[in-house]
């Protein structure tokens, strides 16, 4: 049986070379992954039809796409509610994500699969390399590490792509956060020793877009990656280039972690080592503060 929800090509009006199944339909990256497509084909499953509490209706999407490759943008995201929800958290992040690895292996489709800084302790103040040992401290970060183990579990041609503070004009995060907080008072206090690179999802959407492509002609790249965005900063530090640009004069007042408790623990270390991600496909960490000014044009158009 087909499935049938096609995209087709709204750039160039030609026919493309490849075909990409995405899970996700409706979040930051799967989002930017529709408006980025240029000369891909699409086939967009939401939680409508891809439930991911459902991972045999997943797999079966697999089973039957005519796709050259399939992209996971799907993801259980709530930190904080992970951690009274992990058993949901698993089968999102973990269980479904195997189900579709190995409906892909068997079909011999590449798989790039987006994961997160999160699999990480967050210790140290150097960037964690893709191979660095992994220490997730709350729920989700383990269920986001399980879902790696399931990807690479199934054996086939994949790229597990970790990221970290991701935003956009799409759905909530922190720019978003920001620019309304910032419009409401003078002041804000914000954690100023948790440091990352935020990543625009319209790089990651690029990214995946490249990575499949590679991997579609070289199955050899197969591996784990890291992408995000330069240069590393904190969430005060973040926070006032996002007044500064949008031209609010909110201040920003650092605080350390400890004073802003919440149910699931950050890391304080998000860095991370780009550098094989470029290496092997040629693709640089994306300038956070370029992504940042086209995030506020677009939330003004």
């Amino acid at each position: 049986m087909r499935f049938e929800n096609v995209v087709q090509d709204h750039k160039s009006g030609q026919e493309a070379s490849l075909k990409a199944l995405i899970f996700g339909k409706n979040g930051q990256v799967a989002q930017e992954l529709q408006r980025r497509c240029g000369a891909w084909r699409l086939e967009v499953r939401g939680s409508d039809e891809a439930n991911f509490e459902t991972p045999e209706i997943c797999a079966a999407f697999v089973a039957a796409t005519d796709a050259d490759v399939v992209i996971n943008a799907a993801a259980y995201t709530a930190v904080d509610r992970a951690e009274t929800d992990e058993a949901r958290a698993e089968m999102v992040n973990a269980t479904t994500p195997g189900a579709i690895a190995q409906a892909a292996a068997l079909r011999g489709l590449p798989l790039v699969h987006i994961s997160t800084d999160y699999v990480f302790d967050g210790s140290g103040q150097t960037p964690f390399l893709p191979q660095d040992p992994t220490g997730p401290l709350g729920a989700y970060g383990r269920s986001k590490l399980a879902g790696e183990e399931a990807v690479r579990a199934a054996g086939g041609v994949h790229a597990i792509l970790r990221t970290s503070w991701v935003v956009s004009s799409h759905g909530a995060n922190f720019v978003k956060t920001m620019l309304r907080l910032g419009a409401e008072r003078d002041r804000l206090t914000i954690v100023a020793d948790q440091i990352g690179g935020p990543t625009p999802a319209a790089a990651i959407a690029d990214a995946c877009f490249s990575i499949a492509e590679q991997l579609c002609a070289d199955p050899a790249k197969s591996g784990s990656y890291h992408f995000s965005g330069a240069p590393d900063v904190s969430w005060a530090d973040f926070a006032r280039e996002i007044f500064a640009q949008a031209g609010l004069g909110c201040e920003v007042a650092d605080i350390p972690s400890s004073a802003y408790p919440t149910p699931a623990k950050r890391p304080q270390n998000s860095r991370m080592d780009c550098s094989s991600t470029q290496t092997v496909f040629g693709i640089a960490r994306p300038d956070w503060r370029q992504g940042l000014r086209a995030i506020l044009h677009d939330l003004k158009a």
